[in-house]
C-alpha cells in the first residue's frame, strides 16, 4: 500500500523535509530501496546514514543535518522508534472483518452476534454468546458458554476462551491461546488431591494483546484480571486469580503464580518467574530470567541472574556459593578477633 510523504506526515505529525515521494514500505537502512522508508533509533546504526538507499529516513532533530547530507528526504520527530511503529500500522492496516457466519460455523442457541462481525468456518459459539461490531474468528476458535467478546476483537485460529469470560474492545489473541481453564486449585485429602473448583472467570481489558499459546487461567473464587492495554508475548502462564495492572508488558515464557497482582505500567521480562501472593508495585522492571520471591514495593529494576560464563567457571563458581555460608562464619569469627589481636600488636 504506496502512499507519499506528505500523506504519511498529514495523518502522523511530524516535520518533513526534502522532497516528497511516493512510499511502498518500511525497511532497515542497510536493506532499504528507492522506494522505501527507514528510522533511525538506536545510535549504534548512526554508521548505516551514509550507505542508506532509504528514499527517505525517519530521525531524531539532534540527527537530522547529518542525515540529510545526500539530499534525502526526512520525517523529523521526537521518538523515531514509535513513529516508525505508527507508519508500519499505516502501510498495513488490519484487514476489515467480511461480515457474516460462515456455514460451517456453530453457534449455540441464545448466542448474539454483531452483523459486522466475521466468524470463519468450524468457529464453536456455545449458549448465550455474546460478540460485539466488527470482530473476527479465524478457524477453530471456540467461545465457551456466556462469553462476552467486545467491539473489534481478533480471534486467531485454534483460540480457546472458556464459559463466562469477558473480552473488552480490541482485544487481539493469537493462535493456541488458552483463555479462562480451570487454575490449579487443590486441597490435600490425606491420601489424595482434592479439586477445588474454580468459580471465576477472566477478564480482559480493552486494547490488551495475548501472544500463540499463552494460558490464563479463570480465578478460583475471584476473577483473574488483564487490565487495558496489558501486553502479554507468545507461551506465558498466568495462574488463577492473579491480576496484571494496565499497560504492562510481559516477554515470552514468564510465569505468574496464583493471586499475585503487577501494577501497572510494569515490564517482566521472558523466562521471568513470578512466586504466589505478591505484590508488584506499578513501573516496576523485572530483567529477564529474574525469580521474584518477595513483594516489590518500590519501582525500580530488579535483576536476579548469573552473567553468561563459561561452563568450567560455572562450576568452580557453583563449588564456592556450596561453602558460602562456612565463609561467611568464618570471617565473623575473625572479625571478633581483629581487635584483639590489634590490642597485641600494639
Amino acid at each position: 500500500m504506496a502512499m507519499k510523504l506528505s500523506f504519511i506526515v498529514a495523518a502522523l505529525g511530524g516535520e518533513l523535509r526534502g522532497q516528497d515521494c511516493d512510499i511502498a514500505r518500511l525497511a532497515p537502512l542497510d536493506a532499504a530501496g528507492a522506494s522505501d522508508i527507514s528510522f533511525l533509533a538506536n545510535p549504534k546504526y548512526r554508521s548505516q546514514l551514509a550507505g542508506t538507499a532509504a528514499a527517505a529516513v525517519i530521525v531524531k532533530p539532534a540527527l537530522a543535518d547529518e542525515a540529510a547530507s545526500d539530499g534525502r528526504s526526512l520525517i523529523v520527530v521526537a521518538d523515531p522508534y514509535l513513529y516508525f511503529a505508527k507508519v508500519a500500522t499505516l502501510l498495513h492496516p488490519m484487514p476489515a472483518p467480511r461480515a457474516g457466519v460462515h456455514a460451517r460455523a456453530v453457534v449455540g442457541e441464545g448466542s448474539v452476534i454483531a452483523a459486522s462481525s466475521e466468524i470463519r468456518e468450524l468457529v464453536s459459539i456455545g449458549r448465550d454468546v455474546r460478540i460485539g461490531e466488527r470482530c473476527i474468528l479465524h478457524p477453530g476458535v471456540v467461545i465457551g458458554d456466556g462469553a462476552v467478546i467486545g467491539d473489534d476483537c481478533v480471534l486467531y485460529p485454534q483460540v480457546t476462551v472458556y464459559h463466562g469470560c469477558r473480552l473488552g474492545a480490541r482485544v487481539i489473541i493469537h493462535a493456541g491461546a488458552v483463555i479462562g481453564a480451570d487454575g490449579f486449585g487443590l486441597a490435600w485429602a490425606g491420601d489424595h488431591w482434592f479439586k477445588i473448583p474454580q468459580t471465576g472467570v477472566v477478564v480482559i481489558g480493552d486494547d490488551v494483546e495475548i501472544g500463540a499459546n499463552t494460558t490464563i487461567d479463570r480465578g478460583a473464587l475471584a476473577d483473574t484480571v488483564i487490565a487495558a492495554g496489558a501486553k502479554l508475548d507468545n507461551q506465558i502462564q498466568i495462574a488463577h486469580n492473579v491480576e496484571v495492572g494496565a499497560h504492562t508488558a510481559i516477554a515470552g515464557c514468564a510465569a505468574v503464580a496464583g493471586s499475585t497482582r503487577i501494577g501497572a505500567r510494569c515490564t517482566i521480562g521472558g523466562a521471568a518467574r513470578i512466586i504466589g501472593h505478591l505484590e508488584i508495585a506499578d513501573g516496576t522492571h523485572v530483567g529477564a530470567g529474574t525469580l521474584i520471591s518477595k513483594s516489590i514495593r518500590k519501582a525500580d529494576a530488579y535483576t536476579a541472574v548469573y552473567p553468561m560464563a563459561t561452563h568450567k567457571e560455572w562450576l568452580s563458581n557453583a563449588a564456592h556459593l556450596r561453602h558460602l555460608d562456612q565463609l561467611v562464619n568464618r570471617v565473623k569469627q575473625l572479625e571478633k578477633a581483629l581487635p584483639a589481636a590489634q590490642e597485641h600488636k600494639d
